[in-house]
């Protein structure tokens, strides 16, 4: 199947330019639509675009968004000064195409890798009942033990966070050698400029591991349906606590697959036989549960909603309203390029 893709920058609250980007079928309507929360330091064109392309020509729209310092998106390179507001800008984008008219009655996933999977979790946190499910590779609900600083070095840098934020100070073993298993995929990475290789400017470093925490202690407050997947060699994310997040999220439709052996870059760094494997399950559990939403079904699980966010908003989130918005999505404005099926 032809794939179409798209890209344009958008602006988010604080006027700051966002890069966007968008896989569509060619010659037909979407199943469904798929939402990309890329990991830490990396970028949806380039570093995503075979999942967007294999998930295109699979029949589902697929859009991401570089966060705010990453890829091709504007900011200082890297940081997070705030987690929510990296999540809010999330928020305002999706929820602007889901409400394109010829996308409302799609089922809309979020798809969530590494520090992706904690902001789809926190997105769906945000507003409990609009997302219909997420698949979440190798998430960060805990930083792994052996690539997190000492807690006496942690100690110190949360004193001065607020004096050097941005300073690149952060200790840190290389996450892209303990991230990518094949040697090859391993220095494509390494020669993509879009890609943070840098070491972690200090607040980013902190709100990452405060999120996680925050994640951690809030899986069983998880409710929408899910697909969980994590490589049991994974030495970046703890493949334990995606274990955790199945055995005590709230949600009645949750799966998890683990792969003996299989490293933390599940669809970018394992040898294509595996990556394969990984794609064949998230397509299958996809396929399983995209349908045909009508007005008054969306209405009624609206209605489900609790009256507040399902989350801490001093820490995580916020109820700005949104806008509406018309954009390269219906075809007005962006770049085109056609890929063949791989």
């Amino acid at each position: 199947m032809d794939v179409e893709y798209h890209e344009e920058y958008v602006r988010n609250s604080s006027g700051v330019q966002l890069f966007t980007c968008g896989w569509l079928p060619a010659s037909t309507s979407p199943r469904a639509l798929v939402f990309l929360c890329h990991g830490y330091g990396m970028e949806c064109s380039g570093f995503m675009r075979a999942c967007g392309v294999r998930l295109a020509a699979a029949g589902y729209g697929v859009f991401g968004m570089d966060y705010e310092g990453h890829g091709k998106s504007m900011g200082t390179r890297c940081y997070i000064r705030s987690f929510h507001r990296l999540v809010d800008d999330c928020d305002r984008f999706y929820k602007s195409i889901c409400d394109l008219e010829e996308y409302r009655s799609k089922s809309r996933f979020l798809y969530g890798e590494s520090m992706g999977g904690a902001v789809a979790l926190l997105l769906h946190r945000k507003d409990p009942t609009f997302w219909d499910g997420a698949v979440l590779v190798a998430p960060m609900c805990k930083i792994s033990e052996k690539v997190k600083p000492h807690p006496l070095v942690i100690t110190a840098l949360t004193q001065v966070e607020d004096i050097i934020p941005r300073w690149k100070i952060v200790p840190t073993k290389d996450v892209i050698d303990a991230a990518f298993k094949d040697p090859d995929k391993r220095e494509k990475i390494r020669k993509n400029k879009l890609i943070y290789q840098d070491k972690p400017r200090l607040k980013t470093a902190l709100e990452m591991l405060r999120t996680s925490m925050y994640v951690e202690d809030s899986l069983s407050k998880v409710k929408l349906p899910f697909l969980v997947l994590h490589g049991e060699a994974d030495t970046v994310t703890d493949p334990e606590v995606s274990r955790a997040l199945y055995e005590h999220a709230a949600s009645t439709d949750k799966a998890i697959k683990l792969y003996p052996g299989m490293w933390h870059g599940l669809t970018a760094g394992e040898p294509d036989e595996n990556v394969e494997a990984v794609f064949s399950d998230i397509i299958a559990w996809l396929n399983a549960r995209r349908r045909v939403w009508t007005p008054e079904e969306r209405l009624t699980k609206m209605l489900a909603a609790p009256k507040k966010p399902d989350i801490d908003e001093k820490d995580h989130g916020s109820t700005r309203p949104r806008r509406r918005r018309r954009g390269f999505l219906c075809g007005l404005t962006g770049r085109t390029h056609h890929h063949s099926e791989m």
